[in-house]
């Protein structure tokens, strides 16, 4: 179905692919895996001749039809949310924009001379409009829109007024309301919450075309790919399985590659050890020359590529008194929606809470509540003794100079570190060398994350508020991130989409829903064994 065929591609002095070959069949789920910068969107333009390559073949069955979600969402406005879905699938939308003018002026007085003209155009659009299917249409774009956590007043408003993060939410709606032979998505769990994933990942399980995918979140991959095509400098390399197999098969054939390396440069040190003691030797010549020979005509192993894994490591935090927060009888709404009404919670030392709930349910507000960045209507919010606290939100990235380089932002943060120190923390965080020195300006969403991470964890306090910390990260920064805050001696307090990071760092978890919070002991493994959902306000296995 979609097909590459000995692809080069070089993108200014940056060489992306050389002779590389994969395919794609009809019902086949494939994830698209390699580091930030091997590729991965310009795989996605080529397969959809937005760009070409320089050499070799990218060749689509006739007639298939590709949707293609990327994270550039073009200008959206002027029309609601549910029409921009509908506009993705061809002339339907035109026609219901048009029937509702024509209803309009049915009933215009000032258009009764026309009335005649008005009815017989309208019954040519209702019977072209109802030939395309347009009111089942219409309704199938409403129920993708709420599998994505649209409510009905979002889904008709302007969708110009939505956020970023709702537009990208639209873009992948009209995708998917499409169905297309192919689909091409590009990191779609971007920007959703729990509830839109676990609908995202169901629905997609359930789509019979060719689904080429990338993700930063490994659950959400691993549960509906059955092939890994991987971009490893310059080649594309396919793994039968998911993500799990994909990292034992490569473990196994690097340990493979670098036995054969070491075996070979065992053999070299000793041919050449033979022909630096004998070359002088009139009586060794010929085995000399024979050897110097052979060792032209070996075909060298390379050893394999390291992927630089840089580990973060915590200093230990100054201990906190026992009682780290407490929320009592807290009320809290916005306008006349309320959020809570008696919120009674207590966070002890070394309890790690993360708080689940659908949209709207009051997440972000009661980490707002308990950072001081919101205040209760009615109630108390109490932070403990000795609590040092670090907050991140969406917002902590917008809070960056941007005419600052990020060695001069961790210097200005912790003046009395070492250049070292700080070189070395740049370096955990994925800023190695010549990178310390980008303006934050130009620094993209996961950088900025990763570097208000970086700040945050450099002088570590002894309790973390996060609020979707790893929406921007990338998957080998967030298995670093996971890994460090495993080893995290103080408390946390948490909201992710994110279930590895939900399940590796949660001991407990606050459950927000119209019915009322619930609190459960142990982590987020057990609460989804214990209710047999993985987010509030989903069926039994659903």
């Amino acid at each position: 179905m979609i097909r590459l065929d000995n692809i080069s591609k070089q993108n200014g002095h940056q060489i992306l692919f050389i002779e590389a070959s994969m395919g794609v069949q009809k019902g086949e789920k494939v994830g698209l895996v390699g580091p930030n910068g091997a590729g991965k969107t310009t795989l996605f333009r080529m397969i959809k001749g937005q760009e070409q390559p320089d050499d070799g073949l990218v060749t689509i069955d006739p007639g298939m039809t590709i949707g293609y979600f990327s994270q550039d969402v073009g200008e959206m406005s002027g029309q609601s949310a549910v029409a921009a879905v509908m506009d993705g699938v061809g002339p339907v939308s035109a026609l219901a924009a048009e029937m509702s003018q024509l209803e309009a002026a049915m009933v215009d007085p000032d258009q009764a001379d026309r009335l005649d003209a008005v009815m017989e155009r309208y019954g040519e659009v209702l019977e072209r409009f109802q030939e395309l299917d347009g009111y089942a249409l219409e309704a199938r774009a409403r129920e993708v829109l709420a599998g994505l956590s649209f409510s009905q007043e979002r889904m008709d408003g302007d969708v110009g007024l939505l956020s970023g993060g709702w537009k990208m939410r639209v873009a992948l709606a009209r995708i998917l309301l499409m169905r297309p032979d192919g689909m091409l998505l590009d990191e779609p769990s971007n920007h959703l919450d729990l509830e839109s994933l676990i609908w995202l990942e169901a629905f997609l399980k359930n789509y019979d075309g060719a689904l080429l995918m990338t993700s930063h979140d490994r659950a959400f991959m691993n549960r509906i790919i059955g092939k890994v095509v991987e971009i490893d400098a310059g080649s594309l390399i396919t793994y039968s399985g998911d993500l799990d197999f994909y990292d034992q098969q490569r473990a196994l054939t690097e340990a493979q590659r670098q036995a054969q390396y070491e075996r070979q440069q065992a053999m070299l040190a000793k041919e050449i050890k033979f022909i630096e003691k004998f070359k002088a030797r009139a009586s060794h010549a010929a085995q000399v020359q024979s050897r110097v020979k052979k060792l032209d005509k070996i075909e060298r192993v390379e050893a394999p590529r390291r992927r630089q894994a840089v580990q973060f490591e915590f200093q230990s935090p100054p201990r906190s008194g026992e009682d780290v927060i407490s929320v009592r009888n807290v009320h809290k709404g916005y306008g006349d929606r309320p959020i809570y009404e008696g919120l009674d919670f207590l966070v002890r030392r070394k309890e790690r809470w993360c708080v689940l709930g659908a949209n709207g349910a009051g997440k972000s507000t009661l980490l707002k509540l308990v950072a001081g960045d919101a205040k209760p209507d009615q109630g108390t919010v109490n932070i403990g003794a000795s609590v040092k606290m670090g907050y991140f939100a969406q917002h902590s990235m917008d809070l960056l100079d941007g005419e600052e380089t990020i060695f001069e932002s961790l210097e200005r943060s912790f003046p009395q570190a070492g250049q070292g120190s700080l070189r070395t923390l740049a370096g955990c965080f994925g800023f190695s060398g010549d990178d310390v020195e980008k303006p934050c300006r130009v620094l993209s969403g996961g950088e900025k994350a990763r570097l208000v991470m970086a700040k945050m964890l450099f002088d570590p306090p002894n309790l973390l508020v996060l609020d979707e910390p790893t929406n921007h990260l990338d998957m080998a920064t967030k298995e670093m991130l996971v890994a460090a805050l495993a080893d995290f001696e103080g408390t946390m307090l948490f909201v992710s989409h994110d279930r590895h990071f939900l399940g590796a760092l949660s001991n407990r978890v606050l459950e927000l829903t119209p019915e009322g919070v619930h609190q459960y002991g142990g982590g987020y493994t057990e609460y989804v064994a214990r209710t047999g959902q993985e987010a509030p306000g989903l069926h039994p296995g659903g």
